[in-house]
């Protein structure tokens, strides 16, 4: 017989992420030793007081049974304490957090519970792709609007026409913003919740990175500013190195939260309960989250040198993992990535083109830059910052 995918999947390409992954399998199919900026996974083990945590619950939990759909009590409350003393901000966990398998399936599935076919959501490019992704399979409409350095990598709302104001369910922002690693004012909160509201739009806002910055002053959420049509999404991953482990929380409006918690009851079983426990742990926890970051700060500041070194833009980012690199005049972001796959450079980063959209004027704004995530140890970073030396551009 024959098999015809979707409509939906025969409309998407690879997923960016994936086909880094097979550059970098080529290349070490070659026996060549590589450097891979490449995905954000963090190569660092996940801190020892989550493990041990995590040990303990699997005996708690011998007899557990499938997890709750929207997460155990003590996990929400965990999550509502910790927003409570990072933001000053109460929210009860009851009805204003739900529990998520990381941040990427509660973003993706998001789209579930508002978007109707022909309905639009706004959407920040270059940006993480399930925004879009998940748009298409609840079968709405992305508008793509581009972050560019001339407007500080923050959307011009001005510049949204009218009849997408009209048609928007949902607005994703994200800040501190992966790739550009901006930080956004308080300003800008207050901005885009007034753009909101008179559009009567659900602003979605991905947080992803919100513990991961290199100022004295912490990043702020928009969960400060109004719960009211809004919800944020937390996860894990990055912030206590648990990318493996799949478990994160969204926050905000009960309306809002408790349809995605409806949405993911039809669509998945939550995250086990021992995984949930040792998060508890994290959350409670800051030292490991300091030591991490302080990390984080050494290994942008010896990449960031070196790429200035080679005659680069000097393109440090105030939050994130990542460094969001402008390329040498007259080259494209792919032949920049290019160019670092040489042996002797052997450094894998990801080409902006791939992690950005066109817009409706057909920009792409990651046209021109490259994205390096600060996963590498600070040993390893530092080969790479030696190796970039030989770099011919």
């Amino acid at each position: 017989m024959a098999i015809e995918p979707s409509r939906r999947v025969q409309s998407i390409g690879g997923y960016a992420f994936a086909e880094v992954d097979k550059l970098v399998a080529d290349l070490k199919a070659r026996d060549v030793d590589v450097i891979d900026f490449g995905v954000g996974d963090p190569t660092i083990p996940t801190p020892a007081l989550i493990r041990e945590a995590c040990k303990t619950a699997l005996d708690a939990r011998a007899s557990a049974g499938y997890p709750s759909y929207i997460g155990q009590a003590e996990f929400r409350a965990a999550a509502a304490d910790w927003i409570g003393r990072r933001f000053g901000v109460a929210l009860d966990p009851e009805v204003q957090v739900t529990s998520t398998i990381g941040s990427k399936e509660a973003v993706f599935h998001f789209h579930e519970g508002f978007v109707d076919p022909g309905d639009v959501v706004i959407v920040p490019t270059p940006g993480y792709p399930p925004y879009a992704r998940g748009t298409l399979f609840a079968e709405g409409e992305s508008f793509f609007v581009p972050l560019t350095p001339d407007a500080g990598f923050l959307p011009d709302l001005d510049a949204i026409p009218a009849d997408v104001r009209r048609r928007a369910k949902v607005m994703w922002i994200n800040y501190p913003n992966s790739p550009s690693g901006t930080t956004a004012p308080a300003a800008f909160f207050e901005r885009v919740i007034a753009f909101a509201r008179e559009h009567d739009i659900i602003i979605a806002s991905d947080e992803a990175y919100v513990d991961i910055y290199y100022g004295d002053e912490p990043p702020h959420s928009i969960l400060e500013h109004a719960t009211d049509g809004v919800v944020a999404f937390f996860s894990l991953s990055k912030r206590s190195a648990m990318t493996g482990w799949r478990v994160g929380f969204a926050a905000g409006d009960a309306d809002i939260v408790g349809v995605l918690r409806k949405v993911k009851t039809n669509i998945d079983s939550g995250t086990p309960q021992f995984i949930q426990d040792a998060a508890i742990a994290a959350l409670a926890d800051e030292t490991h989250v300091t030591e991490m970051r302080d990390d984080y700060h050494r290994k942008r500041d010896v990449i960031c040198d070196a790429l200035a070194g080679i005659g680069l833009p000097d393109c440090r980012p105030e939050a994130t993992l990542y460094v969001w690199q402008r390329v040498p005049d007259g080259m494209t972001s792919a032949d920049f990535a290019k160019a670092l796959l040489a042996e002797d450079v052997a450094v894998v980063v990801t080409p902006g083109a791939w992690i950005s959209n066109e817009t409706a004027d057909g920009l792409n704004p990651g046209e021109g830059y490259v994205r390096l995530a600060l996963v590498p140890s600070l040993d390893r970073t530092r080969e790479a910052a030696e190796r970039l030396r030989n770099l011919s551009l």
